[in-house]
């Protein structure tokens, strides 16, 4: 059960994901333009960087609209604003000013833990309250003189209401989390190699949280006196030692998750190839080019949560013999091909080149590894979910077609009185009904459907294929007629 639900919130992150590549390339364009000034020196780079930071520099709130929208029953346009609310919400109460004025104190003085609340976590944490909210209340009657505010318009209210306890919650938790993983950081800094890749492994396992901000922190700037990536770049280090934990990153995010993602392809359904290429081939070229993994990453790391932990340990693996044989190469924006061309040049910069080498060796590793486990264990990676098989699917050709389609399977679902609610994923509609026994399945799979399936006394599975949206959209208008 948990699994499922685990499953079914990486479905609902592939929409705001399948942004992330596109966005990446811009930002990789414009650092390669104006590697020093960010865009501070040239106006065509500072535009590229911009435009890609407009979304990567807000992932949370794609997660927190994302994950409501496919989380939620329905696939409405409230479920999401209430995503986003819940999200503005908590941002804002745990912000440092706001927390400043609550502790009646000095912004400078505030933990540093609230100036990275604005991650990952609480944008998908945002998008499950609200779809939890939605789910619970859009159907709900208020009396008469509150009439207004019933159904739909009550979801954000409720969820802005949950959320305000949730942040009364996080102001306390929060920081000891975030203090805790500095401690942590400062303490594996004295390990040596081991310790390097000890900082990959759980570098990789936080990502899903954003609490890694708090162990990069410790190795990359001057929070415990390491500052690897400062020190790299201003030539004031070690050679061989200065810039080790940086550079196993480079045989992972050039290498490694690009091959992982050819194994996903690979193995992805014969008739979803195209639609898994989309994202993971896009997703492979913004990792090698630009070092931005995050499109790929969390691609699978919900889908398949076991071979997101086969990564962490490869990438805490790739740091421990980068930094055994002092190979050394550091990045300002992260570690993909920009970045290595950059800092390959540097002073600190030892022996970069094995680096290739051991990316070209942890590419084999995770194409072979990653398809072995993914074929042996059928894990659901993109393109193998179990909503997505498309044996025999029929497309459509007009939308006329979809219209009789959905009437007739609508009826044969038993119509308004059977039907509780109707959701789609990628070739699915997925339904809630009243009772099983009201469904005619001889009329359904009349209409050419490819098949059905029960997944519970209540909820019922018609296969449509890829055209599954139109007949979803069709079967909409009938419920709101």
């Amino acid at each position: 059960m948990v699994m499922k639900y685990v499953q079914r919130l990486g479905r609902s992150l592939m929409l705001p994901v399948a942004v992330l590549p596109a966005a990446a390339i811009l930002m990789g364009i414009g650092y390669w333009i104006d590697p020093e000034g960010w865009g501070s020196g040239n106006a065509l780079a500072a535009f590229f960087i911009k435009s890609g930071e407009s979304i990567i520099g807000n992932i949370p709130i794609l997660f927190a609209v994302g994950v409501a929208l496919g989380m939620a029953k329905q696939r409405d346009g409230s479920a999401a604003l209430s995503g986003l609310v819940a999200y503005l919400v908590t941002k804002t109460l745990l912000s440092s000013d706001t927390v400043a004025m609550l502790q009646g104190i000095d912004v400078a003085a505030v933990d540093p833990a609230f100036g990275k609340i604005e991650n990952a976590f609480v944008g998908i944490l945002s998008g499950i309250i609200a779809s939890i909210c939605y789910n619970r209340f859009h159907h709900v009657k208020l009396p008469d003189a509150l009439a207004f505010f019933s159904g739909k318009r009550l979801v954000p209210i409720m969820t802005a209401t949950s959320m305000i306890v949730i942040s009364g919650l996080l102001f306390f938790l929060w920081p000891p989390l975030y203090g805790g993983l500095v401690s942590f950081g400062e303490a594996i800094a004295k390990l040596g190699a081991f310790g390097a890749g000890l900082y990959g492994f759980f570098n990789r396992l936080l990502i899903p949280t954003g609490l890694h901000h708090a162990l990069n922190s410790v190795f990359w700037f001057d929070v415990a006196g390491i500052n690897d990536i400062g020190n790299f770049w201003s030539g004031n280090g070690e050679l061989g030692v200065t810039g080790m934990y940086q550079a196993g990153y480079f045989p992972i995010m050039m290498f490694g998750l690009p091959a992982a993602a050819l194994a996903m392809y690979h193995t992805a359904k014969s008739n979803k190839k195209k639609t898994a290429a989309s994202l993971l081939l896009a997703a492979a070229f913004a990792s090698f080019f630009t070092g931005v993994t995050e499109p790929i990453e969390f691609a699978f790391m919900f889908l398949a949560p076991a071979l997101y932990l086969v990564h962490a340990l490869l990438t805490g693996i790739s740091l421990f013999i980068a930094s055994t044989f002092h190979w050394t190469a550091g990045f300002g924006f992260s570690a993909g091909l920009i970045d290595f061309i950059l800092s390959s040049q540097l002073p600190l910069a030892n022996q970069p080149y094995m680096l290739l080498v051991q990316g070209l060796v942890f590419a084999v590793i995770y194409y072979f590894l990653f398809r072995y486990l993914i074929v042996k264990f059928d894990l659901k990676t993109p393109g193998r979910e179990d909503d997505e098989e498309t044996e025999g699917i029929v497309t459509a050709p007009g939308k006329d077609k979809f219209a009789a389609m959905a009437a007739q399977i609508y009826e044969g679902l038993g119509g308004d009185a059977n039907v509780v609610s109707v959701d789609n994923c990628i070739t699915r509609l997925r339904v809630e009904v009243k009772d099983m026994k009201a469904v005619d399945q001889q009329k359904i799979k009349a209409t050419g459907v490819p098949g059905i399936k029960e997944v519970g006394p209540q909820s019922i599975q018609v296969v449509v294929g890829t055209n599954v949206q139109f007949v979803a959209d069709e079967i909409a208008k009938l419920r709101n007629q």
